[in-house]
């Protein structure tokens, strides 16, 4: 059977992707957060293990198992599997992965990362999509990390895979933002 991945912040928006058969799913026992490495200077969307706790998020298919493309856009990532985890509607159930950053990566200590407002607008764009207004009102809430600031790169932005967004979408997005507590910088800052 062909595997899936399961994504979970961009690879949600299938217009940042090429892969099929996609549909929505559950993992059960994580959390989504922010996280910072030494590796990257804006911080990463990542999963940490949180018993309890459930996130929405997307299943693809990766035709013939091949996983190299895929490896190579989440560089800075390991592949989890998590396939008895994840509740879905397909039977029988195929092998299903994630992208997580290694916690041994993780710099809790950094402070100049930030989160790129381009990319935070293709996740909640996907979320949206899949999930209706409830889906990235429940992004948000099973996301940790709000104490990152956001740098505000709309104008010029940083994220290669990302979209125009509509001034209602933008008006969306800042309002959770807000909601969030997060902290959003001017684009130079």
């Amino acid at each position: 059977m062909t595997p899936h991945f399961f994504g979970f912040g961009s690879l949600v928006n299938t217009a940042t992707h090429v892969y099929g058969n996609t549909r929505p799913a559950r993992l059960e026992g994580w959390r989504r957060t922010w996280v910072r490495t030494p590796d990257r200077s804006m911080a990463f969307l990542s999963v940490m293990p949180a018993p309890g706790h459930v996130i929405e998020g997307l299943l693809a298919a990766v035709p013939n198992g091949d996983w190299a493309a895929l490896d190579e856009r989440e560089t800075g990532y390991v592949r989890v599997d998590v396939t008895p985890q994840v509740a879905h509607d397909m039977a029988p159930a195929p092998q299903i992965s994630l992208y997580q950053v290694p916690e041994e990566s993780h710099d809790r200590n950094a402070r100049d990362h930030k989160i790129l407002l381009s990319y935070l607008d293709v996740v909640l764009r996907g979320y949206r999509e899949v999930f209706g207004d409830a889906g990235v009102e429940a992004f948000m809430a099973t996301t940790d990390g709000w104490d990152t600031p956001i740098l505000n790169d709309r104008a010029t932005p940083y994220y290669p895979r990302h979209q125009v967004m509509t001034p209602d979408e933008h008006a969306l997005h800042d309002a959770l933002i807000a909601e969030a507590g997060a902290q959003v910088l001017a684009g130079g800052e």
